[in-house]
């Protein structure tokens, strides 16, 4: 099996494809990327696209769609990938993670890919009171980041067919540990603050509701998406990744670092203006069809390895919210070199 993951250079691909080396030994892992956040790696051990077959840079919006030759799966992971980034370039982020994301599904399946597995987002639902959201319930995307991820899904969902099996994975905020760690995630965060400063500044007023899940369990979710069996959720399924005891307010997970980072004060801003994100999920669906592809961390498992890896990093910047481990502060900074304009295009090539 021949598996292309897009946007593989970031967050969450160097977990996912040490996953699948386990899981399908057998497999060509291709990757494909702009190379925004290559460099960006964070005690790795070694460069971790030495684990793929191959590995392509190039932009989503001129994508070469002759790689698709011999692709029997696609991971498209590649995006704008979240809020502040979508709301600051928020044309850029309609053009890659809407309309290059769209061409490339379809070409996809012109081109004879049988699978197609989304990095989609519980974020779709923005702000959501009553109970947790189910895959049924209506959505309401309030960024650029969410409105993208539901414009991707309903072209998705027009594809799929029994010859173009599509997985939507609504994940749940993510977290954790990676070879190339994002800090702009709420545990991450505060877990940097607690380490470096003794300090967790929450810029709510901790009352908004966030769905988590690791970036381990989201790779092992991907690898179920890749295989998953059509009579398992037909050719179009849509469903949310995480687990319902992984639905935390924000300021009882500020306690909870604080909890295992001792000598931490958490301050919370009771004047903040209300987050209209909030949301809670209901992962029952996810929960009956991949019985076997739970999540198994858990919230205290993921402090813990995030306070190791930070401080194996000796990691001891209080100002980490204007650094490189910031996406939105990395693409600033590119720009500022001038080795990307304005529209995240490369000077350089």
């Amino acid at each position: 099996m021949r598996i292309l993951i897009t946007g593989n250079m970031g967050y969450i691909g160097p977990v996912l494809y040490g996953h699948l080396r386990k899981a399908l030994p057998d497999a060509e892992l291709w990757g494909f990327d702009n190379g925004y956040f290559a460099h960006c790696l964070t005690n790795a051990r070694h460069f971790p696209e030495c684990e793929m077959n191959g590995q392509f840079f190039g932009d989503m919006r001129a994508f070469p769609y002759e790689m698709l030759a011999g692709v029997d799966a696609i991971v498209h992971l590649g995006a704008i990938s979240n809020d502040p980034m979508g709301n600051k370039y928020e044309a850029v982020t309609d053009a890659i993670n809407d309309r290059a994301s769209k061409a490339i599904a379809r070409e996809a399946k012109k081109r004879g890919v049988k699978t197609f597995v989304f990095a989609s987002s519980c974020s779709m639902y923005g702000q959501a009171t009553g109970d947790a959201r189910k895959e049924t319930d209506s959505l309401n995307p309030l960024t650029a980041y969410a409105r993208s991820k539901v414009a991707m899904e309903k072209e998705l969902q027009g594809l799929a067919d029994k010859n173009f099996k599509v997985t939507s994975l609504r994940f749940a905020t993510a977290c954790g540990m990676s070879p190339r760690l994002r800090l702009d995630l709420v545990v991450n965060d505060f877990v940097a603050g607690a380490i470096t400063s003794g300090k967790i500044t929450v810029l709510s007023d901790g009352t908004p509701w966030r769905p988590l899940v690791h970036v381990k369990d989201m790779s092992r979710a991907i690898c179920w998406g890749i295989a998953r069996a059509t009579d398992n959720g037909g050719d179009f399924l849509a469903v949310n990744v995480g687990s319902d005891q992984w639905n935390y307010q924000v300021k009882d997970l500020a306690n909870a670092v604080a909890r295992l980072v001792p000598g931490t004060e958490v301050s919370i801003n009771m004047d903040a203006q209300p987050d209209k994100r909030s949301y809670r999920v209901d992962f029952s669906l996810f929960r009956k069809l991949a019985p076997n592809h739970q999540p198994l961390m858990t919230l205290d498992d993921t402090i813990l390895e995030l306070k190791e890896g930070l401080s194996a990093m000796k990691f001891a910047d209080a100002n980490f919210r204007q650094s490189n481990f910031m996406r939105l502060k990395m693409l600033e900074a590119h720009i500022q070199s001038g080795a990307l304009t304005g529209n995240l295009e490369w000077t350089i090539r």
